[in-house]
């Protein structure tokens, strides 16, 4: 039988692409949702202008923010430190950019 289907190809079971194919494609998904955030957020600026700060003000606001993301690292290190005396002296620096962040 020249013309008719072998058996092979009557049982042949169509697979899935492999999953490396289909990856990518989510990738850029994600990526797309992400640029139109960063478009609205970026949009949403543009539409409250800050006025222009002083030297003493620009210089202030960057100490407070140093602090600020000091204490931040500092309680990333305090969550997972586990030696008591690191973390003692972890939470006397937290305590400490409390303060100076107070003032």
């Amino acid at each position: 039988m020249r013309g008719a289907p072998s058996s092979q190809t009557l049982h042949r079971v169509e697979t899935q692409p492999p999953c490396d194919v289909i990856i990518p494609v989510m990738a850029r998904g994600w990526e797309s949702k992400s640029v139109e955030a960063q478009q609205a957020e970026a949009g949403e600026k543009s539409v409250r202008p800050h006025p222009p700060m002083s030297a003493d003000e620009a210089a202030q606001w960057r100490q407070k923010e140093s602090l600020r993301l000091s204490r931040q690292r500092v309680l990333h290190q305090l969550e997972t430190s586990q030696n008591p005396r690191h973390r003692k002296l972890l939470e006397d620096a937290l305590a400490d950019l409390d303060e100076k962040l107070k003032k």
